[in-house]
């Protein structure tokens, strides 16, 4: 199989890459990128794109192959400006979509988030679902949409509510059901590249509760 990830340098992209990496069921894998990518593998390649120009990410996509997004940033990183955020967060990912469903991709998977729905007042909770509801009607032949809670791991741009999240969470997970209990990383990593090698067809949408399940 061949497969292509867009935010292989963050925090969920980069242990896929390394999962990918290690699969034998992968032939080659493409990290498509902002910035020049390197890692130590002959499987591996590097396209570096303007995320801006949806014809760039559609000249990364073809057809059968299993395209990845770990795409996302933080208000930090553009300084509280939410039609950055959402230039980055709702149209990539939505161009992604689409040029999965013009090249007949084999399959797209994404990360959204827990709560994640477009009637909420949150504005990360509500753009996360408009994103879901907008790839949703690209109507891709098998389409993933996981929704993970708080997510645990190290990462290279610290998000502040997160740390303090990622020290309190772990200390009472057992109290808290499955729907929210704060996921590694890892896990969630895992997880994706199971079901990219499933069969199964149309929307799928995979709850934190479910994710857990690959720990």
């Amino acid at each position: 199989m061949q497969a292509v990830l867009f935010g292989g340098t963050g925090l969920t992209g980069n242990h896929i890459l390394n999962l990918l990496n290690n699969d034998s069921d992968f032939k080659s894998i493409l990290v498509v990128s902002r910035k020049k990518f390197t890692y130590s593998s002959n499987k591996i390649s590097n396209k570096v794109i303007n995320f801006s120009e949806p014809i760039e990410i559609e000249s990364c996509i073809k057809k059968d192959t299993i395209v990845f997004s770990c795409i996302g940033t933080t208000q930090a990183q553009v300084k509280g400006n939410k039609k950055k955020y959402k230039e980055i967060d709702f149209d990539i990912t939505l161009n992604i979509a689409n040029s999965c469903k013009k090249l007949n991709a084999k399959k797209f998977l994404f990360i959204s988030s827990g709560g994640a729905k477009s009637s909420n007042s949150n504005f990360y909770l509500k753009l996360k679902g408009e994103i879901e509801d907008a790839v949703i009607k690209t109507n891709n032949n098998s389409l993933f949409i996981l929704k993970p809670s708080l997510l645990i791991g190290k990462r290279k741009n610290s998000r502040f509510i997160e740390s303090i999240g990622q020290i309190i969470m772990p200390l009472f997970s057992y109290l808290l059901p499955q729907s929210i209990k704060a996921v590694k990383a890892s896990t969630v990593a895992k997880c994706m590249l199971e079901l990219s090698k499933s069969e199964l067809n149309g929307i799928n949408i995979i709850e934190n509760k479910k994710i857990l399940s690959y720990k």
